[in-house]
């Protein structure tokens, strides 16, 4: 869970304890970015990713029971780069090679061309979910999304973070990450079709140098639409979305609502909220700083 100052991981340990790790953002830091559109998304999601693979490291170590391993700088951004350079291969640069491979065997034009590249990028999108959806590991993770999802949904309905309340709601979410990744994947094919006419080898360069501005694209018409998800259009819009996450969450047990309540209550409690939630005994590490 991440709030404005703290973004903090609980994770179940293999004695069924609950341990919990914070790590303090810089308020700043976070107010400055805010303000500027696009460069806010872009690093909003360098954020991301460097938290994500900080609770992964963590995560990995309680439920070795190893000692946990502080990564440099350097090897962070060793670790992002790799992933995001397979996702950009897998997501943006297969598809462009699959529908300009077809374009040539069938002489098809820019637009037919671009057309099948983005339904392809569709189909290895949703296709990877599904495969990884299978694997035992993924589904359990699956379970604790739905419960992040349920918890923060209970929050923001003003309810009790009771494992009771908190299960009433629903996995679904309208500002989940998956969200985002579709509404990228939809808005690079307009994107790249405007350079349809262009020679392959910018075509290829620019599946990897405008794929940041297009989440940050994203991010900003996420940010645009959650105070109106109420809307007939914007429903509509974002029901393809929202139906997406029913392949990356599951519905969660009462010991995954627990590490979602336990992981929510400690970021509330940095940004000075208070609010009804159920006791639950949890080990504090030390606190990290941003």
């Amino acid at each position: 869970m991440r709030g404005l100052r703290r973004a903090s991981v609980a994770v179940r340990a293999p004695d069924g304890q609950i341990v919990i790790r914070d790590r303090e953002l810089s308020t700043a830091r976070r107010v400055f970015w805010s303000r500027i559109p696009l460069l806010r998304g872009i690093q909003l999601l360098g954020d991301a990713l460097v938290i994500g693979i900080w609770a992964l490291m963590f995560s990995a170590s309680v439920t070795e029971n190893e000692e946990e391993k502080q990564l440099t700088k350097g090897e962070t951004t060793m670790l992002i780069a790799t992933s995001v350079g397979m996702s950009i291969a897998l997501f943006f640069i297969l598809p462009l090679l699959i529908a300009s491979g077809i374009a040539q065997l069938v002489g098809l034009g820019p637009i037919g061309r671009e057309v099948i590249e983005g339904l392809a990028r569709l189909l290895i999108f949703i296709s990877y979910l599904l495969i990884v959806g299978r694997l035992a590991d993924i589904r359990r993770v699956f379970g604790y999304h739905g419960a992040e999802h349920k918890a923060v949904s209970a929050y923001e309905a003003g309810m009790p973070l009771t494992i009771t309340e908190v299960r009433r709601f629903t996995t679904i979410h309208p500002r989940c990450g998956t969200t985002l990744l579709l509404v990228v994947v939809v808005l690079s094919i307009p994107v790249f079709a405007l350079l349809g006419t262009f020679p392959f080898w910018i075509r290829l360069l620019s599946r990897i140098i405008l794929v940041p501005f297009i989440a940050a694209l994203a991010y900003e018409m996420m940010r645009l639409t959650a105070g109106r998800a109420n809307h007939p259009v914007v429903r509509v819009l974002m029901h393809p979305a929202l139906a997406l996450q029913r392949l990356t969450t599951r519905e969660p047990d009462d010991s995954m609502l627990e590490v979602a309540i336990a992981a929510l209550s400690r970021v509330l409690e940095a940004d000075g909220q208070v609010v009804e939630a159920q006791p639950i005994a949890v080990q504090i590490k030390p606190a990290l700083t941003s």
